[in-house]
Parts: structure tokens; C-alpha cells; sequence
């Protein structure tokens, strides 16, 4: 039988799974899925900086896989989902650039698959980023 934990990030996890009634992680054995985290604070604040704002959703991913013991060393897949400007065909070079330097810093080496996805709308009106992970708990220590 399977073992199933359920994370919530305190401060803005909190906030949202009372708002919305959702957690931020799970864990099924040694396999961990996360919501999709946003460049919020623990207010639900977005930076005005793309940079601050991706940087902040890393350490919101961060923060997330802590809670069911697992770490960015420990990621297989990302999905991450950008806001485009109406009529624009591509993410910009600015996010992608800021995304790679994020990868480098955090992964210690490890090249997760990566699906980058441009979207129109995400959960609150200002948000221009959010970032979703799986993780294998352990394999990248």
C-alpha cells in the first residue's frame, strides 16, 4: 500500500488552501507532484519585476517540495506557464534567460524535461508566471 502525505506551505499555502481548499504538494511513496507555485509573497504580493517574480516562484517551488521532504535536486520534470502579451508568438528571451539561470543555480547539474508553456490568464490578474514540478524524493542527493 502506498503512503500519501499532503504539503502546505506556510504563510501563502495556508492562505490559499483555506481560501480554495487545495494543497501545494504530495507525496506518494517517494513520488512528489506540486500545484503550480506563483512569484507571491506570503501576502499573495507580485513583485514588479519579471525577474523578482520568476526568482520568487523558484523559491516557492522551493518551499513547496520542503514540505514533503523533497528538494530541487530532487526534480524530473518542470512545466512552467507564462503569460503572453495578446499577439505575441513566442516567450520572450528575457523569461527564458532568467528561467535558465534559475535551472542552473538550483539543480546542481541535473537537466529535468521542461515544458514551457504561454498562456493568456493565470490565477491572479497580475501573475506572469507559474511553475509545477515532479520530484523523485531522494534521487538527486
Amino acid at each position: 500500500m502506498s503512503t500519501v502525505t499532503f504539503g502546505i506551505v506556510p504563510g501563502y499555502g495556508e492562505k490559499l488552501h483555506a481560501a480554495l481548499g487545495y494543497s501545494g504538494a504530495v507525496r506518494v511513496d517517494d513520488r512528489v507532484e506540486i500545484s503550480g507555485q506563483a512569484g507571491v509573497d506570503d501576502d499573495l504580493n507580485i513583485p514588479d519585476s519579471l525577474e523578482e517574480e520568476i526568482i520568487r516562484a523558484f523559491d516557492n517551488v522551493e518551499r513547496t517540495l520542503a514540505t514533503v521532504g523533497a528538494s530541487w535536486k530532487d526534480v524530473i520534470h518542470v512545466n512552467s506557464y507564462h503569460k503572453v502579451e495578446p499577439g505575441a508568438d513566442v516567450i520572450s528571451e528575457e523569461t527564458n534567460r532568467i528561467m535558465a539561470e534559475q535551472f542552473r543555480r538550483r539543480l546542481g547539474g541535473r537537466a529535468p524535461i521542461w515544458t514551457e508553456t504561454g498562456v493568456t490568464v493565470l490565477g491572479l490578474a497580475a501573475m506572469r508566471v507559474e511553475i509545477r514540478v515532479t520530484a523523485i524524493a531522494g534521487s538527486g542527493s
